[in-house]
C-alpha cells in the first residue's frame, strides 16, 4: 500500500509542475520583415506550413517540391521589396493569375 501511495505522490508532483502557456499566432498577419528575420529553421517550418495551408485553400492536391522551392524563393524576393506587407499578401499576389 505504501508503494502505491508513493507512486501516486510522485505522479501528482510531476503533473502539478509548471505548465507551458499556449500561444496563438495569426499566421496571416506575419509581415515580410518578420518572415525574413526568422531563423533558417523557423523560416523553413513557417514556409512549409503556409504552403500547405495556402495550397489546401486553393484546392491544390499535389506536391511538387521543385515548385515549392521556387515559390518560397519568389515570396522571399517579393518580401525583400515589401517588408511591411504580410506574407499572405505575397502569396495572394503570386497566385493571382492561376
Amino acid at each position: 500500500m505504501n508503494k502505491i501511495a508513493v507512486c501516486l505522490a510522485l505522479a501528482g508532483a510531476m503533473l502539478s509542475g509548471p505548465l507551458q502557456a499556449q500561444t496563438s499566432i495569426d499566421m496571416a498577419r506575419i509581415t515580410c520583415s518578420q518572415y525574413l528575420a526568422m531563423s533558417p529553421g523557423d523560416s523553413s517550418v513557417f514556409s512549409a506550413w503556409m504552403s500547405g495551408w495556402f495550397n489546401q485553400k486553393k484546392g491544390y492536391v499535389f506536391v511538387d517540391l521543385n515548385a515549392y522551392a521556387r515559390n518560397v524563393a519568389s515570396v522571399k524576393a517579393w518580401c525583400a521589396t515589401n517588408p511591411t506587407q504580410t506574407v499572405m499578401a505575397g502569396l495572394e499576389r503570386s497566385t493571382a493569375g492561376q
